[in-house]
């Protein structure tokens, strides 16, 4: 049987667009230590470390891992590499827990990072070939499909956008602070792959994320509220076969049927408070809404218009500003992560959801083929009625 694992303590970088001040390993340095200063930690307390981050082509740094060991406290510990794509964050996050529930480990680190502006991610995510269309030229059709089939409006995008960012104008660590954004700005904004607006898309960001997990003994020693990881599951499928539904992904079904099997979850419109979705580009909001089995099918986007995905709705969704206003891409993932435990910790801050105790953090990657998600709560063994 596993054993309860704990996150006790989150450490963010600032998000800036090029922190040109800082090496990468400083960098990722920085987010561990602010991680470990959470639960009045050092790296000596730290049994073993993950390491998660996208292709290694955006920074052309190879094995990582290698020249971070020094940087995390990692020499003489076993240090691990975790590579997904997108979800790379939240798959981390997995396998550090993983690693402390099979009773083996006390403490984990867990950290992820992307420095973009050492790299070029377009070159990189299109296998470098020239004209490569990117990450939004690629889900721009699916988008597109999905509108024409659940018949939505085109000012779902728009409201999705707006709100993430005035979100992220509660959130310090937010990359973008737009504080004139309005749905009149997205609207406005230029089209970069219809239905596609320039501010209905992701920044690219430099940035880590980190968090210190630990045993059920390691959360009650813990000076602040742990985090309880109760559930987590990850699936992938191929990304290219005949017939496969690009926008309804049934890998993401499955992950989120065994995520919320293992939690005891059913009715996860109702059971769960709050949720930080991985959302790139403003209409996979409804998109995974639905592909999640939050929103009935075709109906993700009357949750996103009604207003309930809002920071005052009922299903609050991406509370610190989500992806939209930060993506570092290999940390990405890890960030939906740790404010997904951030807000049953009670520790959001401004962004804080009233009487959150189970929340989702989510992320997906590739070409919307491999998925991670778990759910965290403010108690060990939670009921849900």
């Amino acid at each position: 049987m596993a054993k309860p694992c704990a996150v006790i303590g989150i450490g963010q970088t600032k998000y800036k667009s090029k922190r040109i001040d800082v090496s990468l390993e400083g960098l990722v340095r920085e987010a561990a230590l602010r991680a470990l200063a959470d639960c009045e930690l050092t790296f000596a307390d730290i049994d073993a470390i993950v390491v998660g981050k996208a292709p290694d082509a955006l920074e052309g740094v190879m094995m990582p891992e290698l020249s971070l060991a020094d940087a995390l406290g990692a020499v003489g510990k076993p240090i691990h590499r975790v590579h997904t794509a997108g979800s790379v964050g939240a798959s981390t996050a997995i396998s550090g827990a993983n690693l402390i529930e099979s009773g083996r480990y006390e403490r984990v680190l867990v950290v992820c990072y992307e420095k973009q502006s050492e790299g070029n991610a377009t070159w990189a995510l299109s296998g470098g070939r020239s004209g490569g269309q990117g990450a939004g030229g690629s889900f721009a059709p699916w988008i597109r499909t999905y509108i024409t089939r659940s018949g939505a409006p085109e000012h779902i995008g728009w409201k999705v956008a707006t709100k993430d960012r005035l979100n992220a104008l509660k959130n310090p660590y937010a990359h973008l602070h737009l504080k004139d954004i309005s749905i009149e700005k997205v609207r406005e904004s230029p089209m970069l792959w219809d239905p596609l607006h320039y501010l209905e898309s992701c920044p690219s960001s430099d940035g880590a994320a980190a968090i210190v997990l630990g045993s059920e003994a390691a959360a009650k020693k813990s000076p602040n509220k742990p985090a309880w990881v109760i559930a987590h599951a990850k699936r992938t499928e191929f990304g290219q076969f005949p017939g496969r539904d690009t926008v309804y992904v049934q890998a993401g079904v499955d992950c989120a049927t065994e995520l919320y099997k293992k939690a005891g979850i059913t009715n996860p419109r109702r059971q769960i408070d709050c949720a930080e979705i991985y959302v790139p580009f403003s209409w996979y909001e409804p998109m995974w809404l639905e592909g999640h089995l939050i929103a009935p099918f075709n109906e993700g986007w009357k949750m996103t218009d009604s207003g309930a995905t809002e920071l005052g709705g009922d299903f609050p969704v991406n509370m610190s500003g989500g992806v939209l206003s930060s993506n570092p891409i290999g940390a990405s993932g890890l960030i939906r992560c740790l404010e997904a435990a951030n807000q049953v910790r009670g520790t959001a801050g401004e962004y804080q959801v009233d009487g959150a105790k189970v929340a989702l953090g989510h992320a997906y990657g590739g070409a919307a083929q491999y998925f991670a998600m778990w759910i965290v709560s403010s108690e060990l063994n939670p009921t849900f009625n």
